[in-house]
């Protein structure tokens, strides 16, 4: 009975982020209604001192970067920034080549830190153009789209400033650039397999008959004016800037601070102390994210200006929403790890002998049920982390690895169809699960298999 309240609440919660109901309001419902039924007396205390106390300590520490990656995002929309990236990388590669154009400026933008919703948006009408002009099935876009955007630029690149990459960071006492070298290999793994198999598909559609106009169209967008477009080497600037600020500061922050921060203000009754190691991917990112901020807000202003009032609202609300939606995945994470039930499918993953396996799926699993990429991996760390770290010390794995490896596996089985990513990007392009879904999951099919490749690689090569 207890191993079903635990099931039942993750099956409820799965159930309604597919439908579309607000994982805001459901995560509490759904592990509130578990402690209901193993002891009804221990709601209210249980919401107040666990759910609460979990979604807070999570809003606190990483709202500030769902906020600057938000208005960064935004400024890059606004100033025409992420069109003149696209114009351009259409330029140096290739029209020709559609389907390797967009996956690479879908990894520009996201590996920028531009976040993966405004990305699509940015992308779309310049894949529809790219695909239409050579004739490539439409239904194909949001596959491509998945491969740039929500894949290795997501969690395996080094530096990554996407959240994936830094939540594992505050359990780990990593940095955003852990096992660089395992990053980058498993990287190119998922960039050759998911472009070969894209290009296959293209081909199969081809010898089909198939073209663009395969189907019903829908949403299609505007021409894109390519006329009136920043220079595109200035638009690439504040990613750049964001990836060396990220690298500079990680390494900086601990010799300017050591390791801890003191402050100490008349008014404090104690000093209080900052412990470097847990902090230092956030801040790095976060300062990061400020630097290139800065620079679209001097090089752009005059493009910006007139609308920066109206879309700093609209990054504050998307900020807003991302974030407690994460923050209250990893409150339902941790009410759920206090229940009898979970312990037996901690046992369960527990029970996987090696600690890098028992790590990926255990993430992915919980990734896959709750269709976030972040919120699963929010709950199996609320919940396992500290066996993690335990098991990963036992074994001489380096926390490096271990940071690469949870925050791969978040990426993996996270695009089922009620992905919120997933979801997003078939309303943008105007298509149907139906219809494009098919790829989308070979793409997470893809990313998952490389969690496993990574895996393999370290301990045959131990690349760190």
């Amino acid at each position: 009975m207890e191993l079903v309240v635990v099931l039942a609440a993750l099956a409820f919660l799965m159930f309604a982020a597919y439908r579309g109901y607000s994982v805001i309001i459901m995560a509490p419902v759904a592990a509130l209604a578990a402690v209901l039924l193993i002891s009804p007396s221990s709601v209210a205390p249980m919401f107040s001192g666990t759910f609460m106390t979990a979604m807070v300590g999570f809003v606190k520490n990483y709202f500030p970067v769902f906020l600057l990656g938000a208005i960064f995002g935004k400024l890059i929309e606004l100033s025409g920034f992420s069109k003149a990236i696209v114009a351009a990388v259409i330029r140096w590669i290739g029209a020709d080549q559609a389907i390797l154009v967009i996956v690479v400026v879908c990894a520009l933008l996201t590996y920028g830190g531009v976040s993966l919703f405004v990305a699509v948006f940015a992308v779309y009408p310049f894949a529809a153009e790219l695909f239409r002009q050579n004739q490539i099935p439409k239904r194909l876009i949001p596959g491509v789209i998945a491969l740039g955007a929500f894949s290795f630029t997501m969690d395996a690149l080094p530096g990554t400033p996407q959240i994936q990459n830094i939540i594992p960071t505050t359990f780990f006492g990593t940095t955003t650039w852990a096992a660089p070298a395992l990053g980058i290999v498993s990287s190119i793994f998922i960039l050759i397999v998911g472009v070969l198999y894209l290009n296959w598909r293209r081909r199969s559609c081809v010898a089909r008959g198939e073209g663009y106009a395969s189907g019903p169209l829908l949403n299609e967008p505007d021409a894109v004016d390519k006329d009136h477009l920043p220079n595109p080497y200035l638009a690439i600037t504040p990613l750049v800037l964001i990836g060396v600020a990220n690298f500079i500061l990680t390494r900086m922050i601990p010799v300017w601070y050591g390791d801890s921060a003191i402050v100490s203000m008349p008014g404090m009754k104690e000093p209080l102390v900052t412990s470097i190691n847990s902090v230092v991917g956030i801040w790095a990112v976060q300062g990061a994210l400020l630097i290139g901020i800065v620079f679209i807000l001097i090089t752009a202003w005059k493009t910006v200006s007139q609308k920066i009032a109206e879309g700093s609202k609209q990054a504050v609300a998307g900020a807003m929403l991302a974030g407690l939606n994460t923050a209250s995945e990893y409150g339902f994470g941790a009410v759920i790890a206090t229940l009898p039930g979970f312990l037996i499918v901690k046992d369960a993953l527990v029970s996987i002998p090696n600690p890098l396996v028992n790590a990926a799926v255990s993430v992915s699993t919980l990734a896959g049920i709750t269709g976030s990429a972040s919120g699963g991996m929010s709950i199996a760390l609320a919940a396992l982390g500290e066996h993690f770290v335990q098991a990963a010390n036992s074994a001489g794995i380096p926390m490096e690895v271990l940071h690469r490896i949870v925050s791969m596996a978040s990426g993996g089985m996270d695009t089922l169809p009620q992905n919120g990513a997933v979801i997003t990007v078939l309303a943008v392009t105007g298509l149907t699960h139906k219809q494009s879904y098919p790829d989308i999951f070979a793409i997470t099919l893809i990313k998952t298999a490389a969690v496993f490749f990574a895996i393999a690689l370290y301990y045959t090569t131990g690349l760190v």
